[in-house]
């Protein structure tokens, strides 16, 4: 299990001005440290996402927040939850 804090991404933002967020979720993704997840903020849940993200050896954890926020965490190498 990682001890590196889950990189943080807002696309909340990226959909009230119109804009797709897939090129920021990669980005990302890419300024990953090894073993380090992802927590991705979305204003719904993000089900296609999660094949995508699988076909890179990331499991998802999802939980929507009281505010409506979905909050997901892409672990890479399925890595459990703590």
């Amino acid at each position: 299990m990682s001890s590196l804090a889950p990189l943080e991404l807002d696309v909340r933002p990226l959909f009230a001005a119109g804009r797709p967020p897939l090129a920021a979720i990669l980005s990302a993704l890419n300024r990953l440290d090894p073993g380090q997840s992802l927590r991705l903020l979305a204003p719904f849940e993000p089900a296609p996402l999660y094949a995508l993200l699988a076909e890179r050896g990331f499991t998802a954890e999802s939980q929507q927040l009281p505010d409506g926020t979905w909050a997901i965490v892409f672990r890479p190498g399925g890595e459990p939850a703590p």
